[in-house]
């Protein structure tokens, strides 16, 4: 066969430029100020969405969406208030076609949210478990939920004490928090399933990928870890949100799990990989469902009864 430009592009690897046309379709993306989430945020503008940037500090927020060529708007949401993910969600009036859950904190002192729920599992997953249910009614597409190879390093849910009082530790509580990410993607996409509903819960992971995130690391060894990886074995962070960027726009499975294809995971092009078995867990799944619909006090919003 002859080597042409089409045969070329199939084997080329999935980047940004082959991003669909979303001209007329809205996106929230939570954290969208820097990082993967600004870089996300941007190339999402650039292929035509309107492009909300939910944000905890205004001014931040405005700032990176005056660097965006497109349609955005800025809007206020602190996923560590559900007070302020209430108020963001009763905001919305109009069709959602993509809510990419992807603001998080990483590996943080010991601290707690304004309800007092450990920071790292009530900002990562609660915030956004709350968030979700809030504005499902209107979504039409899919819900993209940004989780961490470091799910791996969290052998399960602490349910006895999801706070983890007394036995804190930042990765401890970060690698739960990832994998409660991937859970609620796995329940929600039962769910939706189950309900008739055509709208898709997918997830994604960055690998390594060089952001703001790693210098807030509470131990100090553990930043300069991370500090050397980010110059050594990181990719930046236009990279690192191609796999929120394909998981948001390619058709892939209910509950398919994206993340880059190379060097161990922390480097390369999007692609489907695995989990652990804790994160494949139903039964899990639906217990921290449970759980989080009794600490946030938000429910199930698309009215069929799911057992």
């Amino acid at each position: 066969m002859a080597d042409t430009t089409e045969t070329r592009g199939k084997r080329a690897k999935w980047n940004a430029t082959r991003l669909p046309d979303l001209t007329g379709r809205t996106a929230v993306v939570t954290g969208a100020n820097s990082g993967i989430g600004f870089a996300a945020a941007r190339a999402l503008a650039g292929a035509g969405a309107h492009v909300v940037f939910a944000v905890r500090d205004l001014a931040r927020g405005g700032a990176a969406a005056a660097r965006v060529s497109g349609s955005t708007e800025v809007r206020r949401l602190d996923l560590a208030d559900l007070d302020s993910v209430r108020e963001f969600a009763a905001g919305w009036d109009r069709p959602l076609d993509l809510l990419i859950n992807n603001a998080g904190v990483m590996m943080l002192p010991e601290q707690r949210t304004r309800q007092g729920f450990e920071m790292q599992f009530g900002t990562n997953h609660l915030g956004h478990f709350a968030l979700t249910n809030l504005l499902l009614p209107h979504v039409t597409d899919r819900v993209v939920t940004v989780a961490s190879s470091a799910h791996r390093m969290g052998a399960a849910i602490h349910f006895e004490d999801v706070n983890l009082r007394g036995k804190y530790s930042p990765t401890r509580a970060y690698a739960q928090s990832k994998l409660a990410n991937l859970l609620f993607t796995l329940e929600l996409q039962r769910r939706l399933t189950a309900a008739g509903s055509a709208v898709r819960a997918v997830a994604a992971h960055p690998g390594w990928a060089a952001t703001n995130l790693q210098s807030r690391a509470g131990n100090p060894l553990a930043r300069v870890f991370m500090q050397a990886g980010n110059k050594f074995l990181a990719q930046d962070d236009t990279a690192g949100a191609l796999p929120t960027l394909f998981a948001a726009t390619q058709d892939l499975p209910g509950a398919a799990y994206v993340g880059p294809d190379g060097l161990a995971g922390m480097r390369g092009a999007p692609a489907l990989v695995g989990r652990s078995a804790a994160a494949s867990d139903p039964a899990a799944a639906r217990r921290l469902w449970t759980l989080s619909e009794e600490l946030t006090g938000v429910r199930w919003p698309l009215g069929t009864t799911v057992r």
